[in-house]
């Protein structure tokens, strides 16, 4: 039995004992959206001695698997916090590195048809896309409209985004329009803007609040990484960096999450 045979029985297999454990998880409730900062890409290379950008590329292919079992699993919303804002303070030949990388991975994930096609996967980038080289603006447009009408799963990629930048346009949204209501409408009218009027500004637009945010690397910080929205959620934070994570933590990230469902979902009804 040649390589090329080998691995795909090993992809079977594997197929089918993801399969089996997520039957098994699907016997209590699953979490409808889960977000991951994928900390430690630098970091890897480092560890493993590679060319610089090398864990960046080890990092999509890890993405690429992670994605695949959460949509497998049953998640409908998975969002990934790809660039902060700050990241582009970060050496200016690293950055630009990135953003070409960023570009090329775009265009090959909607390529990638077992993810994006498969699981009828919409893809939205979220975050001040002003702030991106036209090239990359123009990549991740692409990527939205080619991706539109798909229903049943959604991806969102925050990319130079931070939940104060999102926040702060959000409230600028928003005093904006109950401006221009006032001074075209002729009845009275509320002259205060409320968590409705911000939330419905806000980049990730009305999309349900995490339910699991991961972050690799052990950190337990969340960064500036949907603030607004993640009051009631569950944090997970393995060791591992994000080129290392693999199936087994997502499953125990699922696991403590149906841990403590009930009392994370008696706070969000308060």
């Amino acid at each position: 039995m040649d390589v090329k045979h080998i691995t795909q029985v090993s992809d079977l297999f594997g197929g089918f004992i993801r399969k089996c454990i997520f039957n098994i998880l699907s016997v209590s409730v699953i979490p409808n959206h889960i977000a991951f900062i994928m900390d430690g890409n630098r970091r890897y290379s480092k560890k493993n001695n590679l060319m610089d950008g090398a864990g960046y590329r080890a990092g999509f292919s890890t993405l690429m698997s992670m994605l695949r079992y959460c949509y497998e699993l049953g998640v409908n919303h998975v969002t990934v916090y790809a660039f902060s804002i700050d990241n582009f303070k970060r050496n200016p030949q690293e950055v630009n590195s990135l953003m070409e990388l960023m570009e090329e991975k775009i265009e090959h994930l909607t390529k990638e048809e077992i993810i994006v096609g498969h699981y009828g996967v919409k893809v939205r980038f979220i975050g001040n896309l002003e702030l991106l080289s036209k090239s990359l603006r123009l990549a991740a447009e692409k990527a939205m409209d080619v991706t539109a009408k798909n229903s049943r799963s959604v991806l969102s990629i925050c990319v130079a985004y931070t939940s104060t930048d999102e926040i702060l346009h959000a409230v600028q949204e928003s005093c904006e329009d109950r401006i221009k209501v006032l001074n075209e409408s002729k009845h009275h009218e509320k002259d205060t803007i409320d968590v409705l009027d911000i939330e419905k500004h806000m980049y990730m637009g009305v999309a349900p609040e995490p339910d699991i945010i991961i972050r690799t690397s052990g950190e337990t910080r969340l960064s500036n990484f949907l603030l607004w929205q993640s009051n009631n959620c569950l944090l997970y934070s393995p060791s591992v960096l994000w080129p290392e994570i693999g199936f087994i933590h997502l499953v125990y990230a699922v696991f403590e999450f149906q841990k403590h469902f009930y009392y994370l979902d008696k706070q969000k009804q308060r």
